[in-house]
């Protein structure tokens, strides 16, 4: 005791003395500060008086159990400071025996534990995170033997614990396999350095992957390893999904052909390839006519086991260097790279036009397939000065302009590009970007040619024209710009303003007395109007607005419309029909089945096209033709309109063959409404 009184006063360290029971009987000042949290003496008091709540329990728990096995005792439990700082205090006493060899007392020190505590916390947590993640991590030493493994790190190499690795050669050679891809920078450093970079291995499931991995190389001050530490990912699936990804963005997804942007980096590297040479680049743009045509009527799913089928046999076609891309709906596009000319090109066009020409079937489905190509060739020469990005734009636009105008042509055919074709395209969209301006701007009017009765001499109608008053082109017909209409759309607005603008003028006629009740207007209609769902309610409420009987009403069709393939077509007409709106069938006789069109559709009119009753009166015999017209139209219940009558022996003759009613410039010439007013009056 005097010992312990002289000598725990002056050490730092926490010494004291306990009784069997715990009690203190001695201790120094370091030890009541660290345990007991104050200068005062603990003497009587057991180590864990001042513990945390939740550890004294424990505490005193594992000293009878020491006490009992007359063994060391090992404490750790928490103490609050004033400051309010907790300690973690480890007790480690051993016991003191008498001369019987029994225990008498326990002496001990009480050290603070806090960082170490901290430390082991911290490591059981960072353990407990790194066995957790799906990322690898592995620790190795200077001789390549493992430190630390993680279960993910395991399952990668395919092994049970760090053991198996050192012991596993496919393990082993692995691991080898990543060290050796490493670059040799990292490995001659004399320095730690880090790495970050992809390894590809075949893991033990014999399959490649690739590992996304982060390693730190350490080493001593003499330059020596002293461990190695890396975390490896496995991204062999996001690498798939990469790559699917890209693929998906630069191919299209129905047919797995490039797409419009993976054909134009191609045709761009094409012609930067031929810069310096006598080569040139030639796009082919493939467009399959009518396909809308072949939805509309048998559904989308036709269509689009056409469109492969369109692919395949356009593959099949061309040569094995030509790149084939779908660029839009119906749009393909051949990039011919190397030495090709115009010849070859037009002849490589004409084989793949002949290939998509004809009947086919298509998931039991008889269709008819035609195409319509553009070509389009760009020498090395118009290279010069210009990027290869920028030239394949050009280069595509041209081959464009050129189908284009194959379609205008009369589709399932071939055109080269020419100068002088750009200039016709860029007035044809300047043309057709004015004219859906020309409706709001009151450029459009309605002329009036007189259909008088033959056998009256009255005016039993008229046909309504439309005219174009442009501000540089002056008077344009119908010939000039309705085809851009249809094309844009436009058709429909401008259908819906002639139409009501020639049943207000006949509205106005009526009122004023010119015409009788008997009289009827009649307004060309095309296609894409009938096609338009609400167009029947249109029509009706107009005639209603205006107070006409539908009777006064007469839409003119050609064959062309009935042939159109809108399957709305046919209904709407059939419908204003039935409303009491007078059909006329008109240019009859210039179709390739005029005959097949009057059974289609019953009408109530059938205008003569000018072409067929042309010759009447120019020789001593009637044309039997134009007679046997006219009786089949009498015998289907219509009235016969002959158009372009010119001469006064081709009226009377068309009088005497039965003709009801008769138009053209020897009768009156298309006149404004107001003029039109002044001479029926």
């Amino acid at each position: 005791m005097t010992i312990i009184n002289e000598l725990l006063p002056s050490l730092p360290v926490g010494l004291f003395q306990a009784d069997r029971d715990g009690r203190i009987t001695a201790a120094n000042a370091a030890f009541g500060a660290l345990v007991i949290g104050s200068t005062s003496s603990p003497v009587g008091l057991p180590p864990w008086s001042n513990a945390h709540p939740g550890d004294r329990a424990s505490a005193e728990l594992a000293w009878r159990r020491a006490v009992e096995l007359d063994g060391p005792v090992q404490l750790d439990f928490r103490v609050w400071h004033g400051d309010g700082q907790m300690t973690w205090v480890r007790i480690d006493a051993e016991p003191v025996r008498d001369e019987f060899n029994r225990v008498a007392s326990y002496g001990g020190s009480a050290l603070n534990q806090t960082e170490n505590v901290r430390r082991e916390q911290l490591l059981d947590r960072l353990t407990g995170v790194v066995c957790s993640t799906e990322d690898s991590v592995i620790i190795l030493d200077r001789n390549g033997a493992p430190v630390f493994t993680n279960p993910a790190a395991r399952a990668l190499f395919g092994v049970g614990d760090e053991l198996d690795l050192v012991r596993d050669p496919g393990a082993r050679g692995l691991l080898q396999a990543i060290r050796d891809q490493v670059p040799r920078a990292v490995m001659d450093s004399n320095e730690s350095g880090t790495w970050s970079g992809e390894v590809g291995f075949r893991g033990p499931d014999g399959l490649e992957r690739t590992l996304d991995i982060d390693l730190l190389l350490q080493r001593s001050p003499d330059g020596l390893v002293e461990y190695w530490g890396g975390v490896a990912r496995d991204i062999t699936a996001a690498k798939h999904l990469q790559l699917e990804l890209t693929r998906q963005a630069n191919h299209d997804p129905l047919t797995g052909l490039p797409n419009r942007l993976k054909l134009q980096r191609s045709a761009a590297d094409a012609l930067d390839g031929i810069r310096g040479t006598r080569n040139n680049v030639a796009i082919l743009f493939v467009d399959v006519d009518r396909l809308k045509e072949v939805n509309d009527t048998v559904g989308h799913d036709v269509g689009d086991a056409l469109l492969m089928q369109v692919a395949h046999r356009i593959a099949h076609a061309t040569r094995p260097s030509d790149i084939v891309a779908r660029i839009g709906g119906d749009e393909f596009v051949v990039l011919c790279d190397g030495g090709i000319d115009e010849h070859s090109a037009l002849e490589l066009a004409e084989r793949i036009r002949h290939a998509l020409s004809g009947r086919v079937m298509v998931q039991g489905v008889e269709v008819d397939l035609s195409v319509s190509i553009g070509v389009a060739l760009c020498p090395a020469l118009e290279m010069e000065g210009v990027g290869g990005s920028e030239a394949a734009v050009e280069l595509l636009r041209n081959a464009d302009i050129a189908m284009y105008q194959a379609k205008r042509r009369g589709r399932s055919r071939c055109e080269v590009y020419s100068d002088a074709m750009r200039v016709e395209s860029r007035q044809h969209k300047e043309l057709s970007s004015r004219l859906e301006r020309a409706l709001a701007s009151g450029e459009l009017h309605l002329a009036y040619q007189p259909i008088i009765s033959t056998h009256s001499g009255r005016v039993a109608g008229a046909e309504a024209l439309l005219r174009w008053d442009h501000p540089e082109r002056g008077t344009l017909l119908p010939a000039q710009f309705l085809h851009l209409a249809e094309e844009s759309g436009a058709i429909v607005p401008i259908g819906d303003w002639v139409l009501r603008q020639a049943c207000l003028d006949a509205r106005a006629w009526l009122d004023a007395g010119l015409v009788d009740r008997g009289f009827s207007v009649h307004v060309n209609v095309a296609a894409r109007q009938l096609a338009e769902g609400t167009f029947v309610e249109r029509v009706l409420a107009t005639v209603r607005q205006m107070e006409l009987s539908p009777h006064q009403l007469t839409l003119d069709f050609d064959e062309s419309t009935l042939n159109d393939g809108q399957p709305g077509t046919l209904r709407s007409l059939q419908a204003l029909r039935r409303f009491g709106v007078q059909l006329s069938l008109d240019n009859f006789g210039t179709g390739i089945s005029s005959l097949t069109a009057l059974r289609t559709c019953t009408a109530d009119v059938l205008k003569l096209d000018g072409s067929v009753a042309r010759m009447l009166g120019t020789s001593g015999n009637d044309d039997p033709i134009v007679r046997a017209i006219i009786q089949l139209a009498h015998a289907l219940d219509m009235q016969v309109v002959a158009e372009w009558v010119t001469s006064a022996d081709q009226l009377r003759r068309l009088r005497v063959l039965g003709c009801d009613l008769v138009q053209g410039h020897l009768l009156g010439e298309p006149i404004g409404a107001d003029v039109f007013a002044a001479r029926t009056s």
